[in-house]
């Protein structure tokens, strides 16, 4: 049986009760920290979980993906992954595959960012349109996304690349502006460490975000729909700091 595991926010005590007993029961772990990343070391999780824990690179899920499924089909393997392990496309294909290999699969979910983006900043999950990534690479696709959401009033959810460094939300603000220089004036939210202790939620203009300091990483961004509900709005002011003018989108 091959089962994905979602490790949840922040550190590797996120983990469900369940997702715990079954790493403690598993013939085989592995971890993943491309698609996502935790505070915690590789270290730390053995520590934790009292087991060997392997690292596996991209490639190991994706074009090599058959040694894990071959290992599936005679043991317990488990597959730690930060945050929601279906969350990632990489994980759905890999689930996909095993199956039609004849491998059995179960999911053990953990907490998930877009799920966490709501509740920090009082968003309205049904408003959310498509999310994108701000690559390292300077790409038109966030910025595209975003464009078309807002052409149906829905916010935009907005991963920061994490490879080769994960990425500052004042490093991807000049990405986008640098595409589309008519973005510095829509409203946005930075997130800073959703999970831990200390996560920061700050609302301003796109712009203003890049003169707040934020700490360290992980980041996330939301860019605002046209318009807010009266509720989201209030949420904002509340728990992001957000500007009195942000009223005048409440519709």
């Amino acid at each position: 049986m091959l089962t994905f595991i979602g490790l949840g926010l922040w550190d590797v005590k996120s983990i469900s009760v369940k997702g715990f007993e079954a790493v403690k029961e598993a013939d085989e772990v592995y971890v993943e920290f491309y698609t996502s990343k935790l505070s915690s070391s590789i270290d730390e999780m053995e520590e934790f979980f009292g087991r060997e824990i392997v690292e596996l690179e991209r490639s190991d899920l994706e074009e090599n993906s058959q040694r894990l499924i071959e290992r599936a089909k005679e043991k317990n393997v488990v597959l730690l992954v930060p945050g929601d392990p279906m969350v990632a496309t990489t994980h759905s294909a890999l689930r996909l595959e095993a199956e039609r290999r004849g491998v059995r699969t179960r999911i053990i979910h953990g907490a998930s960012i877009i799920s966490a983006v709501c509740g920090l900043t009082g968003l309205h999950n049904y408003r959310f349109g498509k999310s994108a990534t701000v690559s390292w690479h300077r790409s038109e696709t966030p910025v595209r996304v975003v464009n078309a959401n807002r052409s149906i009033d829905a916010h935009t959810l907005l991963f920061l690349d994490l490879h080769p460094e994960p990425m500052k939300i004042m490093e991807a603000v000049d990405l986008l502006i640098s595409v589309d220089d008519t973005l510095k004036d829509f409203y946005a939210v930075g997130l800073a460490r959703a999970g831990g202790e200390d996560p920061v939620v700050k609302c301003d203009k796109l712009e203003a975000l890049k003169d707040i300091d934020f700490g360290e990483p992980l980041h996330v961004m939301v860019i605002l729909a046209r318009t807010l509900h009266f509720m989201e709005f209030e949420c904002l002011r509340e728990f992001a700091d957000a500007p009195p003018e942000l009223e005048r989108l409440v519709a």
